[in-house]
């Protein structure tokens, strides 16, 4: 039994065809087939059922196929522990992002770990906060940049952005004179908000819980510089991170609530799940990149969090 075969195996399993299986292998079709009969002699049984339109595993090719998985994995792994020690980290890594971060400078800290790891392919998946926390419990996600909000367990963060939340309205509205307010101030305003589920969002309700009435939201974004851009044609008040508001100036004004919730951005990652070298390195790097507000700074006035780090 070869490691060949295996993968040869499991390839065709998962393209339900020895030609597409072959193609993606950049082998010859007949040396596929080969090489599956071959594993088939040798285990004195059918593997696969070539009877159909599509290739399927029979029931003793399902029964190896998690055998024929484990260990290919296993030689990836050994390879890629390989390659760390020697400094040569390759592979590929996911990470996930909301549809906008205003204050974070993401293209800068992924072109420095390029620079350093250039064998390493990154790729971006978006997302609102739980759909990206749901995606990295599940180990779909190696690293994500999400709203702050309810984690799931065994993900560890680092506070990268922590901004007030605040009011940015069209200049012709009534609150653009008055420069601060509470949070009272905007009921019964329409407002302008991400959907549930995103950090933002949760600020709002927070926000307005807090005062003691529900939001009325009129109009719904999935990306804050369009929850932006429609308060700056009057649609309604936007509540949005203060470096998002000031990135439209003129066209909105920006209005400070008092005892605003924090706008929080965490870069988060599994604390205890199966990362491979490249992960590892990323999140090394990206921990380093980008700044540490989880922790109260000496001589800066930090809002008091409970800790997540690890």
């Amino acid at each position: 039994m070869e490691l060949r075969q295996l993968k040869y195996l499991v390839t065709v399993v998962e393209e339900a065809s020895f030609t597409h299986a072959a193609a993606k292998l950049h082998v010859a079709q007949p040396g596929v087939s080969a090489q599956v009969r071959q594993l088939e002699r040798e285990l004195g049984e059918t593997l696969l059922d070539r009877s159909g339109r599509t290739v399927r595993p029979t029931a003793a090719g399902e029964a190896i196929l998690p055998y024929a998985r484990a260990a290919l994995a296993a030689v990836d792994g050994a390879r890629a522990s390989i390659d760390e020690l020697t400094g040569l980290v390759r592979g590929q890594v996911r990470v996930g992002v909301l549809p906008s971060m205003a204050s974070i400078n993401l293209p800068d800290m992924l072109a420095g770990f390029h620079h350093q790891h250039p064998d390493v392919d990154i790729s971006l998946a978006e997302g609102t906060a739980e759909h990206l926390a749901q995606e990295l419990h599940a180990g779909r996600l190696d690293l994500a940049l999400l709203g702050a909000g309810v984690l799931p367990p065994g993900v560890a963060t680092q506070v990268v952005a922590d901004e007030a939340l605040v009011a940015a309205v069209h200049p012709s509205d009534p609150l653009a004179k008055r420069g601060s307010i509470t949070a009272g101030a905007l009921r019964d305003r329409p407002l302008v908000s991400l959907p549930t589920g995103t950090g933002l969002r949760a600020c709002v309700d927070e926000a307005c819980a807090a005062a003691g009435f529900q939001p009325h939201i009129a109009l719904e974004a999935g990306d804050p510089h369009m929850v932006t851009r429609f308060a700056a044609r009057g649609l309604g008040v936007a509540l949005v991170s203060e470096s998002m508001a000031r990135a439209h100036a003129p066209e909105v004004i920006t209005v400070t609530i008092a005892r605003a919730p924090r706008a929080r951005i965490l870069l988060a990652w599994r604390a205890d799940g199966p990362t491979g070298p490249a992960a590892r390195a990323l999140i090394r790097h990206a921990r380093a990149a980008l700044p540490d507000l989880s922790r109260p700074r000496p001589n800066s006035e930090q809002p008091e969090q409970p800790e997540q780090d690890s």
